[in-house]
């Protein structure tokens, strides 16, 4: 999406709401970038109120209270947490509580400051290798400060600065960048080590400081490490079983490539699957949004039984003409349409469910569905 199609999303949207104002409708001069991996507060909850016809309606409990609270315009602009005198400043110069919102004056993001467990959440391996993305709406030089909390520290409580540990673990200067400026494709993309020695939920908290102005542009990217490698859950207002889209293209770095997708809709179809020596599973395919030539499908495999399940396979059958491109959360082999699980989520208890979603190519005429196999 470019600027341009962003700024008639907007007024599209508050000319719905039967109301349009000036600051609705700025394009965002002062609009630069945030975290996309691990994603940022802002920007994943401008994923989950993704709708087809321009508005903005996040589904996550937490979202949509950022959204009571500051409503809907920082979220279409939710590269702008920025200050532009901050010139390297941290402690003292934001507040204590309004690290996430950096106490910025452009838009209000103050409703991403509020102190809950829901947010979405990305899952993370501690110590380990991750590829980040930072969205470039406008190019500048610079140099990107990532911190993460302290041990012991709860969401619970008003994000501190003393509650962060005293050095980044991660400093990068003027990486590399790809995709078009000014579009949600386009960012900085880096590979660097994890914080080791942490478990449970945290905040990665960045600083992007400008080498070129005083400008300064700040965010929260909750994050679990449980050794995950990136999924995204608590979109769509569940806690479990919801990832961003993501697709990879070759390039010289080990990073990828984040594209998102409108969302419109859905029709939901269930299978039964088939049974397994520890119980029974079944797959239910949703189709989460879609577009000329491809869309977003998740499924949903639940265990039927009432002991734990331990491994499970799930046959996807595709319209004619439908291929999968895409795949998370699942074991998947190109031109395939058999999904295994990872280990993550390979044992489902009795009556509960685990999820993976992909990305399909081609004309969707119809609604694809699937069965179940345990083990």
């Amino acid at each position: 999406m470019s600027i341009k199609q962003r700024v008639a999303a907007v007024a599209a949207a508050v000319l719905l709401g039967g109301v349009l104002t000036p600051l609705a409708l700025a394009p965002g001069a002062s609009a630069h970038g945030a975290l996309q991996k691990p994603g940022s507060r802002t920007y994943l909850c401008w994923l989950d109120g993704l709708t087809g016809n321009g508005a903005l309606q996040p589904k996550n409990p937490a979202c949509a209270a950022a959204i009571a609270s500051s409503g809907p315009t920082p979220l279409y602009n939710w590269f702008a947490v920025l200050r532009s005198d901050a010139a390297g400043r941290t402690t003292g110069f934001i507040p204590d509580g309004k690290l996430c919102s950096a106490a910025a004056t452009v838009y209000d993001f103050s409703g991403f400051d509020l102190a809950r467990t829901d947010w979405p959440v990305t899952h993370l391996t501690a110590g380990g290798t991750f590829n980040f993305e930072y969205s470039n709406w406008a190019h500048h030089p610079g140099t990107f400060y990532l911190y993460v909390t302290k041990d012991g520290w709860s969401p619970t409580q008003p994000l501190a600065w003393s509650d962060l540990e005293d050095q980044p673990f991660l400093t990068v200067t003027n990486p590399a960048q790809t995709g078009s400026v000014g579009t949600d494709d386009g960012h900085y993309y880096w590979s660097g080590r994890l914080p080791s020695g942490k478990s449970g939920r945290h905040i990665i908290y960045s600083r992007w400081v400008r080498s070129d102005s005083n400008e300064n542009f700040f965010g929260c990217s909750d994050v679990v490490f449980d050794g995950g490698n990136g999924q995204v859950t608590g979109l769509g207002g569940s806690s479990t079983g919801t990832t961003t889209a993501t697709t990879t293209s070759t390039r010289t770095s080990t990073s990828t490539t984040t594209s998102t997708r409108t969302s419109t809709s859905t029709t939901t179809t269930t299978t039964g699957g088939g049974g397994g020596t520890n119980g029974t599973c079944s797959a239910s395919v949703r189709t989460v949004s879609s577009w000329s030539g491809g869309f977003q499908g998740e499924v949903t495999v639940r265990n039927n039984g009432s002991s734990a399940l331990s491994g499970w396979t799930v046959t996807i059958t595709l319209p004619s003409g439908v291929t999968i491109t895409q795949l998370w959360n699942g074991t998947w082999t190109a031109g395939s349409s058999t999904v295994r699980n990872v280990s993550w989520n390979s044992s489902i208890p009795g009556g509960g469910t685990t999820a993976f979603g992909f990305l399909g190519g081609g004309s969707l005429s119809g609604t694809p569905t699937a069965t179940c196999t345990s083990p």
